[in-house]
């Protein structure tokens, strides 16, 4: 039995690289900017209305970085 294994490579153009740069970039600023709002909003709140979230001072960077990375 024969197989055939047929492979394009396709170059991108640096405007190609360069858009996609650019889109990577904006996408990390928006993440960083939904971080650092979610970091100052959550640091807002009193401890009661932290323990009321089933949150402690200590996971608000971990639940920030969850809400801006999805990790």
């Amino acid at each position: 039995m024969a197989y055939v294994t047929s492979t394009r490579s396709v170059q991108m153009s640096f405007s190609d690289r360069l858009t996609a740069l650019a889109v990577a970039v904006k996408d990390m600023i928006a993440r960083r900017r939904v971080f650092n709002q979610t970091l100052f909003e959550l640091g807002q709140l009193s401890d009661r209305d932290l323990s009321d979230l089933g949150l402690s001072r200590a996971s608000i960077s971990d639940v920030a970085r969850e809400a801006a990375y999805k990790v």
